[in-house]
């Protein structure tokens, strides 16, 4: 999702050079009329994005601590590291509605939650004597590392596995991966900090190497969380939904193996709302309230319709269908308010 600024940098020259040959009251006059949204820029960056982030990589920690804590047979420290890895997913899903930036042009997003598994290697690896380690792991295939693969140990193909059931070869693996997911979200925090890559500057420093103007900056916060939006109605709910020509596809669905879907699609749609309420919102409500008060409403609605799906996702597609459909149809007419109102309008901006 990178802009493409080119066509910005040219405006930014020519007005630039227009203005020398103005006087200064004129310019005065074109300097005033430029809105200024450095408040919500600063507020999204700080207190959204890199405080998801921290959260993150705090949670990350947590896990690796919790996966060198469990060995064979220990009934509580497997529960303790699954609800590590529950409470690590929520601030990942909840970072989805930005994804631009070092998750994107550092290839980290791949790296922490790619799906599908990739079962063949993971079993391949394990019938091995191949020390698993959190730098062989970095080499390999995103496929076989990550959220999924750390979910796939934990709770196993049909969420059975019980502690008893682990091999030594399964827990040297999982303590590989959680401290190489944890490697990845210290790189993507450490991206955005001023102490390290500072992309939080390419926002708030303007024109920057990404982006000429703030306008700029908004309208990728805005692409962000209507891409989230579309990604939850008709990938992430649609195919387990409908993938087997018209009916349920459970293979094709997405953190299955700890039953957690319904958890990741509330947190995506928090994503939204985390962006929106944190700067957006009062972009948008200075000029068009109606349009403000229906995204927020849209917002709430998608979070209630996944919260009223009954029992499990994999049940659910199977055995609620109906409610399901709803909860994809409130996701949807939230994309389609952001991606044919709220694009717009932020298009619009001066």
């Amino acid at each position: 999702m990178k802009s493409i600024i080119t066509k910005g940098f040219l405006t930014v020259a020519t007005a630039a050079f227009f203005l020398t040959s103005c006087s200064s009251d004129n310019e005065s006059s074109i300097v005033q009329n430029q809105k200024d949204y450095t408040n919500q820029i600063d507020n999204i960056t700080n207190n959204v994005i890199i405080t998801t982030y921290t959260s993150l990589n705090s949670k990350a920690n947590a896990l690796v601590t919790a996966a060198q804590s469990f060995t064979i047979g220990d009934a509580i420290a497997l529960e303790s590291t699954r609800q590590a890895w529950r409470d690590a997913r929520e601030p990942w899903e909840q970072s989805e509605g930005f994804l631009y930036g070092p998750v994107d042009t550092e290839g980290i997003d791949p790296s922490i939650d790619s799906w599908p598994l990739d079962l063949t290697f993971l079993n391949t690896v394990l019938g091995s004597t191949t020390a698993i380690t959190p730098t062989f792991l970095a080499s390999q295939n995103n496929n076989a590392k990550g959220f999924h693969t750390i979910e796939y140990l934990l709770w196993g193909i049909d969420g059975s596995k019980v502690a008893a059931d682990f091999t030594a070869r399964e827990i040297e693996y999982l303590q590989a991966a959680t401290q190489d997911l944890q490697n990845n979200t210290q790189a993507l925090y450490d991206g955005w900090i001023s102490s390290g890559g500072n992309f939080a500057a390419q926002f708030l420093t303007l024109p920057s190497t990404n982006y000429a103007s703030q306008k700029n900056v908004i309208q990728e916060i805005t692409d962000g969380i209507s891409i989230i939006a579309d990604e939850v109605a008709n990938a992430k709910i649609e195919v387990p939904l409908n993938g087997n020509g018209g009916s349920a596809a459970p293979d094709q669905e997405e953190s299955r193996f700890a039953h957690n879907s319904k958890a990741d699609f509330v947190n995506n749609i928090i994503s939204i709302q985390n962006i929106y309420l944190g700067g957006l919102t009062s972009i948008v409500a200075e000029t068009n309230a109606t349009l403000d008060t229906t995204i927020k409403t849209q917002i709430t609605e998608a979070i209630d319709a996944i919260n009223a799906i009954p029992g499990t996702f994999t049940d659910a597609i199977i055995n609620n269908r109906s409610t399901v459909q709803n909860a994809q149809s409130k996701v949807n007419t939230l994309f389609d308010t952001t991606e044919n109102e709220l694009k717009p309008f932020i298009n619009s901006l001066n």
